[in-house]
């Protein structure tokens, strides 16, 4: 009788106490390290031209092209292969009215982000600026290809045909 009396009481402690660790002890232990945490984690990928290029985007949503298009070349001077630097670049010479900039800028991010819907659609927007609504038209498509839900190319494509109905009435 006390054998099944000590049973049930110890049963009754455990069950509680079963539901108390759901994940490996050293995850939530203050005194043990993962063997996980110990290992070199290769696979994260830091770039020296993070911080121009977060200064570059910074400069470019506050309206500051010329800072912008400053931030994104030193990107690009430290880390030649960053796509989105040379997208940013060639975006900042576009509103810099420098188009034969932005063009080599834009060849250089094709190699690296040239499949992506956003290549297409500065691009796209380049030429929207330029007046070449043809082109424009040509890329803004592409982008929607790619990605029909994006509001930024639906947007754009709008102002196209708005650009196309003022050359029409004028």
């Amino acid at each position: 009788m006390n054998t099944l009396r000590m049973l049930a009481v110890c049963s009754t402690l455990l069950i509680p106490l079963a539901g108390c660790q759901t994940s490996p002890f050293g995850e939530n232990s203050a005194f043990a390290d993962d063997s996980d945490t110990l290992n070199d984690r290769e696979s994260v990928n830091f770039h020296a031209s993070d911080r121009p290029v977060a200064q570059g985007l910074a400069y470019f949503d506050a309206g500051h092209f010329g800072k912008a298009q400053s931030a994104f070349k030193r990107a690009t001077e430290v880390t030649p292969g960053d796509g989105i630097a040379w997208l940013g670049l060639a975006a900042s010479y576009d509103r810099l009215r420098r188009f034969d900039a932005a063009d080599v800028a834009y060849r250089q991010a094709a190699k690296y982000v040239g499949s992506r819907p956003e290549y297409y659609n500065n691009v796209g927007y380049s030429y929207l600026l330029r007046g070449n609504l043809r082109e424009a038209r040509r890329f803004f498509l592409k982008a929607y290809e790619l990605d029909p839900a994006n509001p930024v190319t639906a947007n754009n494509l709008t102002l196209l045909r708005s650009s196309i109905d003022a050359v029409q009435r004028g």
